[in-house]
């Protein structure tokens, strides 16, 4: 469907964009989740195309403005290459970007964001917890003030890029209960008392790697703190809703995907002596697909210019979340309703997108943490 937005420069970046992902990414993506991982070298060349460079000054790697149908776009032609855990691989950085480019100290951020910027180092935010996800507000990892240094105990799980990560931008309880008492506080990945272990075996995302980390009698500089003590957490939840927009467009690229191996297999695939696509139950599957892909794809669009409008329509991506996420699961099953065995197959796209559905739908804030807080954000 026509994007209304489309400018020159928006139509460049997501060709550059796409084909990199052609070249570069697509033709390996299978190998890449069987081996667990993806070479060191694909974080480098993508970051060398600047999209972790949005809203980041240029003095420290970035970009020097911002456009959010542009990081939609990098987000949703990431998608499209049908392998959630190559975006998870790379992309596990951005939410720790922000609140490092906007909180740390002058030094952290010139020193530590030309490496993650550029690919050369990566970095993971440390907010979920083994006693709860979205519960931030009961966080239990604390930080206590000895002289110039804070001390951090605690636990952190399912930390996207968490055992590869150089660099970790960690929620502590300095204060009292709720999200008052929290503190943001950088970490390196060498500071004494801390370690990592993997988390594997996963439905999907098999080429990110997943860690729990362990803070014992951690060590970190008071001047690692980062923003405002008791208000850091605070600080940073806007970070969240471009976490969730990212979410959106690589679930429509997803979605654009099923679409695309549906209609290719339907027209090379003979049954009862006519292609797949000639039968009108797979005709009609296909348009439902699609028209779900135009519903949401509208409605990103509308996000994306509201946003760099200079607004955040916090109701508005929570019910966009949600909605894409269900729409993404029922074209994964559709798709997978045309290709029939086939698409049950590993090394087939779809299955792959299939068994990556609720990663989409959980990461970034669940379905029903989404719907809530679309409800309390519209008065109710």
């Amino acid at each position: 469907m026509r994007n209304p937005f489309e400018t020159e420069e928006r139509g460049a970046f997501r060709d550059t964009i796409r084909d990199f992902v052609s070249k570069e990414i697509i033709p390996f993506a299978d190998e890449w989740d069987e081996a667990g991982e993806v070479p060191w070298s694909l974080h480098e060349k993508i970051g060398a195309l600047g999209v972790w460079g949005f809203a980041i000054d240029e003095d420290v790697g970035g970009l020097g403005f911002d456009d959010c149908f542009m990081r939609a776009a990098y987000s949703e032609e990431l998608g499209r290459c049908g392998a959630g855990g190559v975006s998870a691989a790379l992309n596990g950085r951005v939410i720790s970007i922000e609140p490092i480019n906007r909180l740390a100290s002058p030094e952290i951020r010139a020193r530590v964001l030309p490496e993650i910027i550029s690919g050369r180092k990566g970095s993971s935010l440390g907010i979920t917890e083994p006693g709860g996800g979205s519960d931030v507000a009961n966080m239990e990892t604390i930080a206590r003030r000895d002289g110039n240094h804070f001390v951090l105990n605690g636990t952190k799980t399912f930390i996207t890029g968490g055992m590869k990560s150089d660099y970790f931008v960690i929620g502590a309880r300095t204060g009292g209960q709720g999200l008052d008492g929290i503190s943001l506080f950088f970490v390196e990945a060498n500071s004494p008392g801390f370690s990592r272990t993997e988390i594997d075996r996963k439905m999907g995302w098999w080429c990110s790697d997943t860690a729990t980390l362990y803070f014992d009698d951690c060590h970190v500089p008071a001047q690692n703190m980062m923003g405002e003590e008791n208000r850091g957490f605070l600080a940073i939840m806007e970070n969240f809703n471009y976490e969730r927009i990212a979410l959106i467009a690589g679930s429509l690229g997803m979605m654009k995907a099923c679409l695309d191996h549906s209609i290719a297999w339907a027209t090379e695939r003979v049954t009862f002596g006519k292609p797949l696509i000639r039968h009108q139950v797979i005709r009609h599957k296909i348009a439902d697909i699609s028209a779900r892909i135009d519903a949401v794809e509208a409605l990103m669009n509308q996000i994306c210019w509201i946003v760099n409008e200079g607004e955040m329509p916090v109701a508005e991506i929570a019910k966009a979340k949600f909605l894409t996420t269900k729409s993404l699961e029922f074209c994964a099953s559709e798709a997978m309703q045309i290709m029939g065995g086939a698409g049950y197959m590993r090394g087939n796209p779809v299955e792959r997108i299939y068994r990556e559905v609720k990663i989409m739908a959980i990461g970034g804030g669940s379905e029903e943490i989404m719907r809530d807080l679309a409800v309390r954000q519209m008065g109710l």
